[in-house]
């Protein structure tokens, strides 16, 4: 339902301009899956460029440095989804299990969930259907206990669903 709120409050702030759909698909005790879906302007070519530009994206809130800046994804197979810190480390939030045109498969097991998930897969595609691009993310999480963060994990990741489609459109619109 956050994720819903946050969605309707981008579209009144004119920052969503498509309809997105949030969902908690399953939850039990120790696993839970969330799918967001929604059209985008942009063509199926230009969707996997945009996802990777995570900087320009991602709520710089839900980082470590507080600063999106930090953060890169590399789509290539083992790639990482990564944040530079201060220290001159790099966070690992996620990597890159397999990336092939229309769809992207993450393990990422973002803040919290490092320390609990068994698994946390992001599988993210992008069908052209009826000359309409609508990337759908799913994120299937498994592990003790885990079924109680669904909530406040559809808030963060709907959230990131929610500003990467804004991104896409604004590219589109700049086409």
């Amino acid at each position: 339902m956050r994720t819903l709120m946050f969605v309707l409050a981008l579209a009144l702030a004119g920052l969503v301009n498509s309809p997105v759909a949030a969902e908690i698909v399953s939850r039990s005790e120790n696993a839970f899956t969330l799918k967001f879906q929604g059209p985008t302007r942009l063509g199926p070519a230009g969707v996997a460029d945009a996802f990777s530009e995570v900087d320009l994206w991602w709520d710089p809130a839900h980082s470590y440095t507080g600063d999106a800046a930090n953060l890169g994804l590399d789509l290539a197979p083992g790639g990482c989804w990564c944040e530079a810190m201060p220290d001159g480390t790099r966070f690992d939030h996620g990597r890159v299990m397999s990336a092939v045109y229309g769809e992207v498969r993450l393990h990422a097991p973002f803040g919290p969930l490092r320390d609990v998930a068994t698994r946390a897969d992001l599988i993210v595609t992008y069908p052209l259907v009826d000359g309409v691009v609508t990337p759908t993310w799913t994120f299937v999480v498994e592990g003790p206990g885990v079924g109680a963060l669904a909530e406040p994990v559809d808030g963060v990741i709907g959230g990131g669903f929610a500003r990467w489609i804004a991104h896409m459109d604004a590219r589109a619109a700049a086409l």
